[in-house]
């Protein structure tokens, strides 16, 4: 949402259209960090997430 296009505007033709098809993220990846929380806790955070309809 507003990262992209504060991305766009500040990278105004750095950004491939041909290649992002007019999105500036990728709906099939997600990178993220956790501190230091266990390993256990975050899969059972994840797996308890709401699911969309």
């Amino acid at each position: 949402g507003v990262s992209s296009r504060r991305l766009r505007q500040e990278f105004t033709g750095h950004v491939n259209q041909a290649i992002m098809h007019g999105r500036f993220w990728s709906g099939s990846y997600f990178a993220g960090s956790c501190g230091g929380t266990p390993l256990h806790v975050v899969k059972d955070y994840i797996e308890n997430q709401k699911r969309p309809d």
